[in-house]
């Protein structure tokens, strides 16, 4: 049984000429409580219908999801899909939250994630309303939070079959040992930051072919020039995000290390944890086309 399939109670009662009538009363289950990644245990009465969204690539899932009316307010960050970028209510950025706007919005839900929202601004919003919490590293941190948001949100089915797509497209990834390219990705500029090994884009860099060099770093470190010179990496990755990477950004970092393969790579592809993870598989597939085969041959 669903967690929210209703219950049919019958309650008879005497009417004034004295006759016995039966009324059907339609309640619903009690829901179980959900703890997120955090191990916050999170209780509900009903299917949340005003939910706020504080991270752009959950926000993303929440469409896929379907929940279209229920998702009142987003940031200014989430831009996917475009339609709710340029309609919905937005609450500030990712760790600039209007904290007054979600309290007057009244929510039943806030989504948010540990590393790209403040700590002490969620637990200001969990003053306000419950809040689900996300802390995404792997593929399957990924798949757990999608069935998480699946069962608060009274979209079980539709949380499974993105989960079996997610897995097929992934399954079709198959990277030989001999085929692994040593890779740097940046994530920023002036300082140069990049993606250590407990990340979920190092993560997903392992599926698409890549050993980051960098994996005996934690989280996002600063780097130089000359370390990423003396790394010996196949290929340096820009992102498209957070920061904007762009071919000028490129052409500045060809003449500073012009001995390595630089390549712009779209981040979303690398660090969206939601239903764009569908899309990753054939992005990792089309970069081994390109990178790959040319070291091969």
């Amino acid at each position: 049984m669903s967690i929210y399939s209703p219950i049919y109670k019958h309650i008879d009662h005497v009417d004034d000429w004295g006759i016995v009538k039966r009324s059907v009363l339609k309640i619903h289950a009690a829901m179980p409580s959900i703890t997120d990644q955090l191990g916050n245990s999170i209780s509900l009465s009903e299917t949340p219908g005003r939910i706020v969204s504080l991270v752009p690539s959950q926000t993303e899932l929440l469409h896929n999801l379907g929940l279209k009316e229920e998702v009142i307010a987003i940031t200014k960050f989430c831009v996917h899909p475009d339609s709710w970028f340029r309609t919905k209510e937005r609450i500030g950025g990712t760790k600039t939250v209007n904290l007054a706007k979600i309290k007057s919005l009244n929510p039943d839900l806030v989504i948010a994630n540990k590393e790209e929202n403040v700590k002490e601004q969620i637990e200001a919003i969990q003053q306000i309303s419950p809040v689900y919490i996300s802390d995404v590293n792997t593929l399957e941190d990924a798949i757990e939070m999608i069935e998480d948001l699946g069962q608060l949100l009274n979209r079980d089915k539709e949380a499974l079959l993105l989960i079996q797509t997610i897995q097929s497209e992934f399954n079709k990834l198959t990277i030989t040992g001999q085929q692994l390219l040593k890779t740097a990705y940046i994530i920023w500029r002036d300082p140069y930051m990049l993606a250590g090994g407990d990340t979920f884009i190092s993560h997903m860099l392992s599926y698409a072919g890549f050993i980051n060099v960098f994996k005996h770093k934690e989280r996002y470190p600063t780097v130089t020039i000359q370390q990423i010179a003396g790394s010996s990496c196949d290929v340096l990755m820009l992102s498209s995000e957070p920061y904007p990477f762009k071919q000028d950004h490129l052409n500045e970092l060809k003449v500073l290390l012009p001995h390595t393969k630089i390549i712009l790579v779209d981040g979303e592809m690398f660090s969206w944890y939601g239903s764009r993870l569908q899309l990753a598989p054939a992005y990792f597939l089309k970069l081994q086309q390109q990178l790959i085969s040319k070291k091969l041959h």
